[in-house]
């Protein structure tokens, strides 16, 4: 069984780093075993850089393992040096407990929590960490840790020329202490990370060993950091992150990111991000190479991830704008979903008065003058909230008005502008 997973594991590129490769195998085909991702509730929400690592624990529990999902409440009010190059911003104990509340509804799309024997689990960090005094933080955990040992980690040494407080120095050993914890109180043997935690994981190794009299059976896997084939980050727009929060990012703008994946990414991503099994991946790689203008492995990999954080009610939203802004059909569409659809179209406000077509869309500088802005009535180039408009005498009013504040103006196939009234 362990070796059909980590086969699977390493099918889909999320082997990077192990330390003990042949132990943890070995561990795996004896029992069932508990495993923990961290994650730090520095926002109230998660973006999709943080789900490789929950994915891969996710294929964990599928495959009869226990999950254990750490919200560091402690951490978080600390901050992780890794990636960073300069202090992160301290956070309050009530923003702390805002994001984790948040972070939770996001983690219960993805893992399964029921009472059975491999039901995830959800922790907080805070609830041992918050407990420790300075005086005993410094003196059992401490002293553990050798300064030499710590500033060999690539997280930590890469700070040292710009500058690293003792709060996040400290970071390090205290995820090393959570290891220690979940060891002890969950049976926890294995953490997995992104390759950034390489460092931190280690250090979670390096308390457990010290604090045992036996040997102790306790592994750690990190998964390689995630690219687009240009090299560039993954997982960043123009628009800034893809969050998790359908407040944040709608789950229309979610499943247009997966859409827009490049085909020398989007098998790579299937892999990744999905539950396929290898025999629908490689059919749909194969339809990538005969008929890439279909683009099914791009609906395939928008499709399931837009179902896994935003379900069916997400997906089917989503599909649903698409096909209309595909169409010009904008009337089988809600005032909610134009204001996600159109979030990001072009905008110009406007007072709340009635006003000639043919005055708006020069106004609005949707045509270039008032010339062009006939020739596009009557060539019949405008829509109004999805309604062709060939009138030059027609009048913008409250008719025209959804939720007496906006419209949507169409000039052409594909040129929309939002015309917010005030």
């Amino acid at each position: 069984m362990a070796n059909k997973l980590i086969e699977d594991l390493k099918w889909r590129g999320l082997l990077y780093q192990q330390t003990d490769a042949e132990g943890m195998e070995k561990l795996l085909n004896e029992e069932k075993v508990s495993l923990y991702v961290g994650v730090d509730p520095t926002a109230d929400s998660m973006h999709i850089g943080h789900i490789v690592p929950l994915l891969t624990l996710r294929r964990f529990q599928q495959a009869g393992h226990r999950p254990i999902l750490l919200v560091g409440g402690a951490t978080g009010m600390i901050g992780d040096p890794s990636g960073r190059s300069t202090e992160r911003n301290l956070l309050t104990a009530k923003q702390i407990d805002n994001n984790v509340a948040g972070i939770k509804k996001q983690l219960e799309r993805i893992f399964d929590f029921s009472g059975d024997q491999n039901g995830a689990q959800l922790v907080n960090n805070y609830d041992w960490v918050g407990k420790l005094s300075a005086i005993e933080f410094l003196r059992d955990y401490g002293k553990l840790i050798n300064i030499n040992y710590m500033l060999n980690k690539d997280t930590i040494s890469s700070r040292l020329e710009t500058g690293l407080s003792f709060t996040e120095f400290a970071y390090t050993l205290i995820q090393g202490i959570d290891f220690n914890h979940l060891y002890d109180h969950y049976d926890v043997r294995i953490q997995v990370g992104g390759s950034d935690q390489w460092g931190n994981i280690t250090t979670g190794l390096e308390v457990i060993r010290k604090t045992h009299d036996e040997e102790a059976r306790a592994f750690g896997i990190t998964i390689p950091l995630v690219t687009k084939s240009d090299g560039t980050k993954f997982g960043k727009t123009a628009g800034g992150a893809v969050w998790l929060d359908a407040e944040k990012t709608s789950p229309y703008e979610f499943y247009q990111f997966w859409l827009n994946t490049a085909d020398a990414d989007v098998v790579k991503y299937l892999k990744i991000f999905t539950f396929l099994s290898h025999e629908e991946i490689e059919t749909l790689a194969q339809k990538v190479e005969t008929e890439p203008h279909l683009r099914e492995a791009q609906k395939t990999l928008a499709a399931e991830m837009t179902k896994l954080i935003h379900g069916e009610a997400g997906l089917e939203q989503a599909l649903r704008i698409t096909a209309a802004l595909f169409s010009g059909d904008l009337k089988s569409l809600s005032v909610d979903e134009m204001k996600v659809a159109f979030s990001g179209v072009p905008s110009i406000e406007l007072p709340k008065e009635s006003k000639n077509i043919v005055d708006l869309l020069v106004e609005a500088k949707i045509s270039s003058s008032k010339r062009q802005a006939r020739e596009d009535v009557t060539n019949g180039a405008i829509s109004v909230n999805g309604e062709k408009v060939k009138d030059l005498d027609y009048i913008i009013d409250t008719k025209d008005r959804m939720e007496d504040a906006f419209a949507i103006i169409r000039r052409g196939k594909k040129k929309y502008h939002m015309v917010k009234f005030n």
